[in-house]
Parts: structure tokens; C-alpha cells; sequence
């Protein structure tokens, strides 16, 4: 089972120096994955959560594949319906080649409504453009030369049209932050082609004690038990979110930098 990392590339903290460090820390630690997020418009509901500067995922990840040598790269999640498909075919397809083969194109439908009127798509009709621009994106890459050159495809999101959408298109499903019972349940329910989920990452010294404790959130034991349970589900990737919802921790690094650390050592030394 690989791991990766969804990187902040918002907030008051960061800057180009700081997301270098990030590539730095994610690649030398010998993470697989290095993953971040998507905002167009950073309108009032997308900034309450994900203030600016908001560095664009394609432009911010062709950059780091200059800066990078092994660590795949990947978005986690690129809001779909934003762009027109054939335009994500051509940057994702161009990022692939140029990146030697490192890119995974996680893909979501989006949630903040006010960031769909401000870019003219219909907020109402999302899943419906999700599903037709993905076809294209299976239909463009098919014709440009099949598996060889197609850039793998995640379908993120926790409800059940997410898992019936990746089902019926044969793609991991990429669900996000969710407790390990919810995982299992929803495993046990649907069968998807891949596992390749998100949790998040934060360590404590104490043990965390609740029925709704998320994957990734405790002790060291608590985290590398998770992971096991994960990769006995299933899971051919867990990309790890340290990221705790206060914008102001993207100023301060180092608590997330220190448990990457520890997962990355203690997984290498367990595996």
C-alpha cells in the first residue's frame, strides 16, 4: 500500500518558498503521493474554509514536477465541472508526459454554490456534467493512444452516487476524511474497482477515545492501526491530510511536518 499527502496550497502561509519546502519534505520523507486541493474563484463560502492566495493545482503541481523527481503528483480534488474536459484532457495529458508518468487526477463535483455562479456553471446540473466530462476524458485519452498515455483517474467524494459513479466508470473511488467504521460499512456495501481513500492526520500523545474518532486522528498506534486496517480493506493508496481546518496553522508547518515524520518512519520500519 503507497501513501501520499494532500499539501496546503492556500492560505496566509503559503508562498512558493513554502510549498517548496512542502515538496521537499513530502519526497525526502519517501511518501509515494503528493496531493493537493482545487478553488477557481475563491468566493465568500470557499474562503471561509480555503482563504487566498489559492495557487491553482495544474500550474502549482507543473511546478513542482520541476522540483521533484520520484514523488507522484495529483490533486485530490480537481473540481470537474470548472473547466471544459477537453481543456483538463490537454493540461492533465501534458502534465502526465512532462512529469514522466506522475500524475492521478483525483475528481470531484464541488460544493460551494457561490463559486459555480461566479464561473457561470449550473450548480444543480454538476453530477450530470461530472458524468459527461469524464466520458470525454476516457473518450480522449482512448483515442490519443489508450492505457499507455491515459492519466489515472480517482472519483472523489463520500455519498453513494460518488461510489456508483466510480463503479460504473471502473475508477477508485477516493472517499474523504471518514471514520473507519463509515469506511468498512461502505464497503461492505458497494464494491468499487480500488480503495484509495483520504484521512486525516493528526497525532496526539494520549489515546483518542470516540465512537467518531476519523481514520488518522491519535496516537502513533492509532494511526499505523488505521493503515493496517486500511490496506486489509483494500486500500492501494491512503493520502494522509494533516490540514485541521484553521487557516492559520499553514503559517506553522512544523506540527505536520513532525507527524508525517513519525508515520513515514514507524510504516517503513512496520512494513
Amino acid at each position: 500500500m503507497q501513501l501520499g499527502v494532500n499539501v496546503p496550497n492556500f492560505g496566509p502561509g503559503t508562498d512558493p518558498g513554502m510549498l517548496r519546502e512542502w515538496a521537499g519534505v513530502v519526497e525526502g520523507l519517501g511518501f509515494d503521493l503528493l496531493m493537493m486541493s482545487d478553488h477557481v474563484a475563491i468566493t465568500p463560502d470557499v474562503a471561509e474554509q480555503y482563504p487566498e492566495p489559492f495557487y491553482e493545482p495544474f500550474t502549482t503541481l507543473s511546478w513542482m514536477a520541476g522540483i521533484t523527481t520520484r514523488v507522484r503528483l495529483g490533486t485530490t480534488v480537481l473540481i470537474l465541472p470548472y473547466r471544459h474536459p477537453r481543456l483538463v484532457a490537454r493540461m492533465a495529458g501534458n502534465l502526465h508526459q512532462l512529469s514522466g508518468g506522475r500524475l492521478v487526477l483525483g475528481v470531484g463535483v464541488g460544493w460551494a454554490r457561490q463559486e459555480f455562479e461566479a464561473l457561470d456553471v449550473p450548480f444543480a446540473e454538476r453530477g450530470k456534467l461530472m458524468d459527461e466530462y469524464l466520458a470525454v476524458l476516457n473518450d480522449t485519452w482512448s483515442a490519443d493512444g489508450g492505457d499507455a498515455d491515459s492519466v489515472p483517474i480517482w472519483i472523489g467524494g463520500n455519498s453513494d452516487v460518488a461510489i456508483r459513479r466510480a463503479i460504473r466508470f471502473g475508477l477508485p473511488w477516493h472517499p474523504l476524511r471518514k471514520t473507519m467504521p463509515w469506511l468498512r460499512s461502505a464497503l461492505a456495501e458497494h464494491s468499487p474497482p480500488a480503495f484509495v481513500p483520504r484521512i486525516v492526520l493528526r497525532l496526539t500523545t494520549e489515546p483518542v477515545e470516540d465512537d467518531e474518532r476519523p481514520a488518522g486522528v491519535g496516537t502513533i498506534d492509532q494511526i499505523l492501526d488505521d493503515l493496517d486496517q486500511l490496506r486489509s480493506l483494500g486500500a492501494e493508496t491512503v493520502v494522509l491530510d494533516p490540514f485541521s481546518g484553521d487557516p492559520e496553522e499553514t503559517r506553522r508547518p512544523e506540527e505536520a511536518w513532525k507527524a508525517l515524520t513519525a508515520v513515514a518512519t514507524h510504516w517503513r520500519t512496520q512494513s
